[in-house]
C-alpha cells in the first residue's frame, strides 16, 4: 500500500494517531482559512505549519512525489493562465502600479500583480500538503466513521470510504495491464518517444475502464443484497474514539483559525496590501 499513491500508509506518528474527524475539522479550517486570505505573511506561517505536520507524520517525499509535480505543472499553468487573462489584476486589486518590467502591450509585470500571483501560489502551497496528509494517514473506514460521528449521513460517508479505497485498486489494475502489454511487445518506457509512449497507455485505458466498471458492478450488487442504506443508523468495525490529543489539537485550531481571521481583516480587507 505504501508504494501507491494517495493510499494510506500505516506509521506511528502523532498525526496518524489523530481521529478522523479530527483530521477532516483541521483540513476544512485550513482550507477556508487559506482560500479567504491573500495575506503573504499568514500563508508563509501556515506553510510552516503544514511542512512540520508532513515531517511529524514521517511521511516520505518519495512516496508523493508523483501528485507533487502534477502540482508543480497545475500551478505553473494557472499562474500563467492568471497573468495571460488579466495581467493588471494585481494593480486593481491594490490600487497602484509599481512597474518592474515595461514588456509588450497590455503584458506588464508589476509589483502588485507578482504579488497576488505569490498568494495564489502559496495556497497551494499551504492546502495540499495537508490534504495529501489528510489521505494518507486515516485509514478509510476509519476515516467513513469519523465522518459519520460528526454528521455527514453514513451512506455519503461510506461513498467516501470506497473512493479511497478504489484509488490504489486502480493504480494496482493500471500496473498489472501495463505489464501484460509490455509482455505482449508494448513498449512503454522512456526507450521510445513519448508519442508512442502515449500510446500505449491509451491502450491501457479501456481495459482499465471495464474492469473498473465491472468490480463497480460486483461492489452495488454486494451492497444491495446486503440491504445498504435501508436503516438510518449503522455501526462501524473501524472507529477511533475521540481523545483528550484530539481534542487539545481542536482547541489550538480553532484558536489559530480565530486569529488568522482576525489578522485577515483586521484592515477591513482580506486583501493585505504592502504598497501603502
Amino acid at each position: 500500500m505504501s508504494q501507491m499513491m494517495l493510499s494510506y500508509i500505516d506509521r506511528p506518528s502523532p498525526v496518524h494517531r489523530l481521529s478522523g474527524a479530527t483530521k477532516f475539522i483541521i483540513f476544512f479550517l485550513w482550507a477556508i482559512l487559506a482560500m479567504t486570505t491573500f495575506d503573504a505573511r499568514i500563508l508563509l506561517v501556515m506553510s510552516l505549519f503544514g511542512i512540520t505536520a508532513f515531517i511529524i507524520s514521517g511521511t516520505k517525499i518519495a512516496e508523493v512525489s508523483f501528485i507533487f509535480k502534477l502540482l508543480l505543472v497545475f500551478m505553473a499553468i494557472n499562474l500563467l493562465g492568471i497573468y495571460a487573462f488579466a495581467p493588471e489584476q494585481g494593480v486593481e486589486i491594490y490600487g497602484s502600479r509599481h512597474v518592474i518590467w515595461d514588456g509588450i502591450g497590455r503584458y506588464t509585470l508589476t509589483w502588485e500583480q507578482l504579488y497576488y500571483e505569490t498568494n495564489v501560489f502559496l495556497k497551494y502551497v499551504v492546502v495540499v500538503p495537508v490534504a495529501i496528509l489528510l489521505m494518507v494517514t486515516t485509514h478509510p473506514s476509519e476515516f467513513a466513521s469519523s465522518l459519520n460521528r460528526i454528521g455527514v449521513n453514513y451512506s455519503i460517508a461510506y461513498a467516501i470510504s470506497l473512493t479511497l479505497r478504489y484509488i490504489p485498486d486502480v493504480q494496482r489494475d493500471y500496473q498489472d495491464i501495463s505489464r501484460a502489454q509490455q509482455a505482449r511487445g508494448i513498449e512503454l518506457s522512456k526507450k521510445v518517444s513519448l508519442y508512442k509512449r502515449l500510446k500505449g497507455a491509451v491502450a491501457i485505458l479501456m481495459p482499465l475502464i471495464f474492469s473498473s466498471l465491472e468490480r463497480i458492478d460486483t461492489i452495488s450488487h454486494a451492497m444491495e443484497l446486503r440491504s445498504f442504506g435501508k436503516k438510518k443508523r449503522r455501526t462501524w468495525y473501524s472507529g477511533k474514539p475521540f481523545t483528550r490529543r484530539d481534542a487539545v489539537v481542536l482547541v489550538v485550531t480553532l484558536l489559530l483559525f480565530a486569529l488568522g481571521l482576525y489578522l485577515t481583516f483586521r484592515s477591513g480587507t482580506r486583501f493585505h496590501n504592502p504598497f501603502t
